[in-house]
């Protein structure tokens, strides 16, 4: 059985370090894996206004969750804590309320930074609210990267053997956590 994959990267910038972490992992997975980047830039500023007549962009978005058999959550850390856009996002995928699309759904968090402690402070934060969305995350193994352009390169290309080997393991679990919560 194909598994589908929902990536939600926390970042909009162009040549986000996070979005070339996210097709570093990607390159990593079994065949029988695919994966989508889910689009968190065109959902607007959640407001519970929107509840009773959602917005397309906010309709897709939601619609892409329910079909994923599992999430990628790829965070950078923005004043040590997660990025407006990806708590929007994670908002948005939780509304009208007793309507989430991420209720049971087996995700995990990863993330890179070009701070000493990566984005340890960002993911923490993030596993709080995961928690409460009922988002059954993957614990270990936790990963924070300090970015390196000798790691992974601009275009998400895993760049040095080490790298490899330590994502690797990282891409291992999550198939095997995904795969046996998806049956």
């Amino acid at each position: 059985m194909a598994l589908k994959i929902a990536v939600v990267v926390g970042s909009l910038r162009q040549g986000s370090f996070n979005k070339q972490l996210a097709h570093a992992l990607v390159s990593l997975a079994p065949g029988d894996f695919s994966f989508e980047f889910l689009d968190i830039g065109s959902l607007p500023l959640y407001s519970q206004d929107y509840d009773s007549d959602f917005p397309e962009a906010a309709r897709t978005f939601k619609q892409k969750i329910a079909e994923a058999n599992g999430l990628l959550i790829v965070t950078p850390e923005y004043n040590r804590s997660i990025p407006g856009v990806l708590k929007n996002a994670l908002d948005w995928g939780s509304r009208p309320w007793g309507q989430s699309a991420w209720g049971g759904k087996p995700g995990a968090i990863i993330g890179t930074s070009v701070g000493a402690i990566g984005t340890a402070i960002a993911q923490s934060h993030l596993r709080g609210v995961c928690a409460y969305l009922d988002i059954v995350l993957m614990n270990q193994p936790e990963m924070y990267i300090k970015h390196d352009e000798k790691r992974i390169d601009e275009n998400g290309n895993i760049v040095s053997e080490d790298t490899r080997k330590y994502l690797q393991t990282f891409m291992d679990k999550y198939v095997a956590w995904v795969r046996d919560r998806a049956a």
